[in-house]
């Protein structure tokens, strides 16, 4: 499998006071930290090689994961720094640790779909980038992705329309180029797909399970549903 970048840099201030003393990554859900969760899903799915890009409180995910020997990965960090560089940014920094192609993942995302089956789609595609894309209706979500014939038509999280019924998954896969030519400063993973997007550079994959996030308290709840009905982490439940 291609390594997999986490983007746990986040201020996390919708869940304060929670997040006050510990980054995102680190809040409790069905009696571990989200990250072990998230790691051992991806250790569960294929993955052996992570690249944590972290920011805020971010030494406290180090401190508790180490170099990830405890969920049979190998686990490297990429810091921000004294500057929040934002998501695309951040996986810009970490290029070094990532090689030409690998998956990139929320931090506060838990999705249980056939990775393996991403992977497979992204490398036969020729493209340069790939969203996968899950039909939401608006549901767990607002809905930001247009979604037709297998592609992506619009992709816009400001202006909404009605034909849009899927929603970025939060799980993207890409070539390094798409980074190594973002301009200087910090930049957001949104526009990186809007570029591709605009130049027919981006794959797209629809997934059928829904997803879980931990980056509300309303997510966390729907999560800790998920793990304490007896779903083995990593497990598919759908």
């Amino acid at each position: 499998m291609l390594p997999a970048a986490i983007l746990a840099g986040g201020l996390a201030t919708r869940l304060r006071p929670l997040t006050e003393t510990i980054p995102k990554s680190l809040v409790p859900i069905a009696g571990a930290p989200f990250i072990a969760h998230q790691l051992q899903l991806l250790k569960n799915r294929g993955f052996d090689r992570v690249v944590l890009c972290v920011g805020y409180l971010g030494g406290m995910i180090e401190d508790l994961i180490g170099q990830g020997d405890a969920f049979g990965l190998r686990v490297e960090y990429s810091a921000d720094g004294p500057l929040q560089l934002g998501t695309a940014g951040a996986i810009r920094k970490a290029l070094p640790l990532l090689g030409d192609a690998f998956f990139t993942i929320y931090g506060d995302s838990y999705l249980t779909c056939d990775y393996r089956a991403v992977q497979e789609c992204f490398l036969s595609s020729g493209k340069a980038g790939l969203m996968t894309v899950f039909r939401n209706e608006g549901l767990w979500d607002t809905s930001n992705v247009e979604f037709g014939g297998g592609k992506v038509v619009v992709y816009d999280k400001r202006t909404r329309t009605p034909r849009m019924r899927h929603i970025d998954y939060g799980l993207g896969v890409f070539h390094r180029r798409v980074f190594d030519r973002l301009p200087p400063g910090p930049c957001d993973l949104a526009a990186v797909y809007q570029d591709l997007l605009a130049y027919d550079d981006l794959a797209a994959f629809e997934v059928a399970e829904r997803f879980y996030e931990t980056g509300s308290f309303e997510g966390i709840q729907s999560l800790s549903e998920l793990l304490t009905a007896g779903a083995q982490v990593g497990e598919r439940t759908l």
